[in-house]
């Protein structure tokens, strides 16, 4: 028991030795470069000492921005630099944290000067490196010189799987992202599967786009955990010069079906997108139009279900697009069929306008759009109903 006792009260002293004098925290905290040195003068191994946290007086000092006591005490006691607290950061890491740019660009050159590779590529416990707090926090200039010093800082990824390049793109900094694509090994990738041209894409940045097809042509065919392509992104957001950028460094991505079985040409039409449509065919004039799952769906079914008018108007009127107008689903229904079943109008006006519907297709069900047609004459409760069956009644007779 009394051995015990012993070794447990050597520890503790032993850890008391270790622990940092409060007259050093508060010199480092304060900047006090002069009792720093007074206290060192005495006893230099009192430098490496640290608070509970693991944090040495160049840790605190450089939470605090002061660039003179950093550069002194580093004079004094260099292996300070590559020390780290118990969030795995070094002075250099805490520094850009702390959002003290000057300070950490001083730092970066002590770390260069005495060729402290390993060190100035250090991760804290979230797996983020100088450069991933750099570009997260905006300081685009500190970054540079970050990737200049260490091109390496560019190949980590965090526990998010952010890159620096994925954090650049989304932050849209064009430069920085220009930067880490001249590293052949920058890694790319994001969270939830996505990647840097999606970033590119969803701000809506052509150029870094373009720039990204030019050297990774094959982040365009990666798809997120949600099956999102870039280009998916692009037409969904009705980005057509998005859409120009992927499609014209290669067109087959628009022959491409996502994992959700929807064309993208059905994703355009749900969001009635009609100019990415048009893009879409200019580069690809027989781009898929019907899904591969469910109610195996065109893309006329689709405008037509989600009420968008102007884009069935535009299906109607496109040449390659004309065979869907009397196509029918896995139930056996033509977008005729819905349009009366929702009983919009305006969109029964515009496909019975064409030449080539027919009102007498039957679905599974044997029942027809005319029949449903009919039927609608006795509850027509609106002008716009009483004017479209007038005018197309001999259809149901």
């Amino acid at each position: 028991m009394a051995d015990n006792i012993s070794t447990t009260s050597s520890l503790e002293g032993r850890h008391e030795e270790l622990r940092m004098d409060q007259c050093l925290l508060e010199a480092a905290t304060s900047g006090d470069s002069a009792s720093m040195k007074a206290m060192a003068s005495q006893d230099r191994s009192m430098l490496l000492r640290t608070t509970p946290a693991g944090n040495t007086c160049l840790h605190i000092s450089s939470i605090h921005g002061h660039e003179a006591f950093c550069t002194d005490v580093v004079a004094l006691e260099a292996p300070l630099l590559t020390t780290v607290n118990l969030y795995r950061e070094t002075p250099l890491l805490t520094a850009v944290k702390s959002g003290f740019v000057i300070l950490a660009s001083v730092l970066l050159r002590l770390y260069r000067e005495r060729r402290l590779s390993k060190a100035i590529l250090e991760k804290d416990i979230d797996g983020c490196n100088a450069l991933h707090h750099a570009i997260r926090s905006g300081h685009r200039k500190l970054a540079l010189e970050l990737i200049e010093a260490e091109p390496a800082l560019s190949t980590h990824v965090n526990r998010m799987n952010e890159s620096p390049m994925y954090i650049a793109a989304m932050r849209n900094f064009t430069d920085i992202s220009e930067n880490l694509l001249e590293i052949p090994d920058s890694a790319h990738m994001g969270p939830w599967g996505q990647n840097t041209l999606q970033a590119a894409v969803k701000n809506g940045n052509a150029g870094l786009a373009k720039r990204i097809m030019e050297t990774h042509p094959g982040l365009a065919k990666e798809a997120d955990n949600n099956g999102c392509t870039p280009l998916s992104s692009a037409v969904y957001r009705g980005l057509v010069d998005m859409a120009r950028v992927l499609l014209e460094h290669d067109c087959s991505l628009g022959y491409e079906v996502p994992s959700n079985g929807n064309p993208f040409l059905s994703c355009a039409a749900y969001e009635g997108h009609l100019d990415v449509a048009q893009e879409l065919l200019k580069h690809c004039p027989d781009t898929p139009y019907r899904s591969t799952q469910d109610a195996c769906w065109t893309s006329l079914h689709v405008a037509v279900y989600e009420d968008q008018v102007e884009f069935t108007e535009f299906i109607l009127r496109t040449p390659q697009l004309r065979k869907l107008i009397n196509m029918r689903d896995s139930n056996g229904k033509t977008a005729l069929h819905l349009a009366v079943e929702k009983c919009n109008p305006k969109m029964v006006a515009a496909l019975l306008s064409h030449d080539d519907i027919d009102t007498t297709v039957l679905d599974n069900k044997c029942v027809t759009p005319a029949w449903v047609l009919a039927h609608v004459i006795d509850h027509a409760k609106t002008l716009n109903w009483v004017c479209i069956l007038s005018i197309h009644t001999h259809d149901y007779k």
